[in-house]
């Protein structure tokens, strides 16, 4: 039992490596997220104040007039892009455009998600690990390796904390822009559907 016992706790320490490391790369990405964050957030202002107005009262305007209003807005926004398409597209081809835009959506979370979860795996196991030789420190009296392997246990939650902060923020705000694009592209998909099926 003492071998097995022996050889878990080095494999556990033999871990920390790849811990830290994964942590400095999920931090590194989190910094990046934030500003991918405050761009996508910049663009979504513009996306909203371009196109709310064009939703205003849209029942009561015809596919036509959708259209110009959509056609005069000139964003670099997949959004708009898609939203444009729509007019053009036969009711498959409406759906397939609203699906591929929610699929890009999600691969743009893909990140975010990534941070959310492992973040606190990582912190958790960069804060166990040296657990083990700061208690063996502990107990053989050698305060400086205690607190060393401490340092290492704190700095590594806080790592994973943040990354995973990012990723949560991130990802609850970015769901919250795509729904209100969906929910537009998704109304617009209907009225074009609705159009070509009295044409027929």
């Amino acid at each position: 039992m003492k071998y097995l016992s022996d050889a878990m706790f080095w494999l556990s320490n033999g871990l920390l490596v790849p811990v830290i490391v994964g942590l400095l790369y999920l931090f590194i990405r989190s910094i990046i997220l934030l500003g991918t964050l405050f761009g996508t957030w910049l663009k979504h202002n513009k996306i909203k104040k371009s196109f709310a107005p064009v939703m205003v009262d849209a029942d009561n305007k015809t596919l036509l007039q959708l259209q110009a209003e959509i056609d005069a807005i000139n964003l670099p926004s997949g959004f708009i892009i898609t939203a444009k398409r729509l007019f053009h597209a036969t009711e498959a081809e409406t759906s397939l455009l609203v699906s591929e835009y929610e699929l890009e959506a999600d691969r743009k979370l893909s990140m975010a998600k990534i941070l959310a979860k492992f973040g606190p795996i990582l912190g958790l196991m960069g804060t166990l690990i040296p657990m083990g030789p700061a208690l063996v420190g502990l107990a053989t009296g050698d305060i400086a390796s205690m607190a060393y392997n401490m340092q290492v246990a704190f700095a590594t939650t806080v790592l994973g904390l943040f990354a995973s902060a990012v990723g949560f923020v991130t990802t609850h705000l970015m769901r919250q822009y795509n729904h209100r694009c969906l929910i537009w592209l998704d109304y617009l998909s209907d009225r074009v559907a609705s159009n070509n099926n009295l044409d027929k």
